[in-house]
């Protein structure tokens, strides 16, 4: 016997119906991130490779899938030479070309390759999968989609205020309950300031940024396996535990940071995005989160993360300021900020909740019987008419028994029903049964139209 076909581990497959539902949460992010006047864009799944490694950090650079090189990879290598390459070097000659790790650094790239066709500032939006080499989970795949908003070329914090309301409009809108927690990079580089190891900015916001995974304990540990001394992260712990409102954490930290001029913008900067905030009315419940530190290297202001209040499930919504990143590909001087959405944990929070409004189980708002060949030219005609109307609709194929037409609306859960036969359509006319109610009413075929479309979801 052969063997089954599988798929990679960390990767999926997506059923009719689990992409109609992912199409629902595509078509809320598209239709938010157009009201507030971001455009579309498309980057090729593969980069170079000098374009992904570097921006991502030391743990990110590992996560990168490697395409090996076309035809013989290994002909340029002598196999005297094999034995003693390192790992790291081997990789680098064989493998010119990686998947996409996520979606801003390719933006980056885009930027600077296209800066004389570009108008600052620049806003767009990209959905779009990307692969990490990453341990699979629930929450986490090898291959999953990403929805990012950016705008490039400005450093108005209007920007960061935008995108929280973004944030805030979409979640409301799939009816997920979330926290957005917010912090500030020159925040976390004027604390490593204090605490004496202003070189170690990396390692401590990566150790900070696994705090929801491994604990306080588990962050100090790594602290000190990173080499920060005993002495500062004894001064680190008590600012990252600062509770109370977020005008009480900021007043604390000027005491803290008052000696470094990178926290002080930091803090100034909280306070003028947390001003905008104040000024506007929230669905959404909102934090300044002192250990809130994303890994990821190029974030150099505010950073976002968001979580769903009624699901575990980690991060599904972050992003962040980024002064620094087009320079690495030689546009120094210009400032963006961006959020990504990632679609398969919201997908997975709106599954485990029962999030998904009914109709998203189908395509097909109406089924239109098939009594024969004598009644099929009308029928052709009622189906037609309907999707003139804007109604997506289908016909069943064969004239087999009611019972299994029946039976395929229920299974496909198509809402609507249309029964015509021959003494219907004699009196032109056609009965809609509610596949859900089992309620029917006889329609004439002129008015039939009309009538499905003041279901409102049936209408395309």
């Amino acid at each position: 016997m052969s063997q089954k076909p599988s798929i990679p581990r960390g990767t999926r497959d997506f059923s009719p119906v689990e992409m109609l539902r992912r199409n629902y949460i595509f078509d809320t992010i598209r239709r938010t991130f157009s009201l507030y006047g971001y455009l579309p864009l498309e980057t090729p799944a593969m980069e170079n490779l000098t374009t992904l490694l570097g921006k991502y950090g030391e743990e990110g650079d590992k996560l990168l899938f490697r395409i090996l090189n076309s035809g013989d990879f290994l002909s340029d290598i002598g196999q005297e030479e094999l034995p003693a390459i390192a790992a790291s070097e081997l990789s680098s000659r064989i493998s010119e070309k990686g998947l996409r790790y996520d979606l801003t650094v390719p933006f980056a790239r885009y930027v600077v390759q296209h800066r004389d066709e570009i108008t600052f500032p620049f806003r767009r939006y990209q959905i779009q999968p990307v692969w990490r080499a990453d341990r699979p989970q629930k929450g986490r795949y090898r291959e999953f989609f990403q929805c990012d908003v950016d705008v490039i070329g400005s450093d108005s914090l209007l920007n960061e205020f935008e995108l929280i309301q973004i944030i805030n409009r979409i979640f409301n809108e799939l009816k997920i309950k979330v926290v957005i927690k917010i912090n500030n990079r020159k925040i976390l580089s004027g604390i490593a300031e204090v605490v004496g190891e202003k070189q170690r900015i990396t390692d401590i916001t990566v150790a900070i940024d696994k705090l929801d995974k491994i604990g306080r304990d588990g962050v100090r540990k790594e602290l000190i396996d990173r080499g920060i001394s005993a002495e500062a992260v004894a001064r680190l712990e008590p600012v990252i535990n600062l509770s109370g409102s977020t005008e009480t954490k900021l007043n604390e930290l000027e005491k803290v940071l008052s000696a470094s001029e990178t926290g002080m913008k930091g803090i100034a900067e909280m306070r003028e995005l947390f001003g905008y905030i104040s000024g506007d009315s929230f669905g959404s419940e909102i934090e300044l989160d002192l250990t809130l530190a994303r890994g990821l290297n190029y974030y150099t202001g505010a950073i976002i993360e968001v979580k769903s209040l009624d699901a575990a499930i980690g991060s599904v919504c972050g992003g962040g300021r980024y002064d620094d990143l087009t320079g690495i590909f030689g546009l120094p001087g210009v400032s963006g900020v961006g959020v990504s959405f990632g679609a398969d944990r919201i997908y997975d929070v709106m599954l485990h909740l029962n999030l998904f409004p009914p109709q998203t189980g189908s395509a097909t708002g109406v089924l239109v019987i098939n009594f024969g060949r004598e009644e099929l030219p009308e029928l052709l005609r009622i189906t037609a008419s309907l999707r003139n109307a804007g109604i997506p609709s289908e016909m069943y194929p064969d004239p087999v028994k009611l019972k299994k037409q029946f039976a395929y609306a229920d299974a496909c859960k198509i809402p609507l029903v249309i029964i015509a036969g021959s003494e219907e359509i004699k009196n032109r006319q056609a009965t809609v049964k509610n596949m859900s109610s089992g309620a029917q009413t006889t329609i004439s075929l002129s008015e039939l139209p009309a009538y499905i479309k003041k279901w409102g979801n049936v209408a395309s």
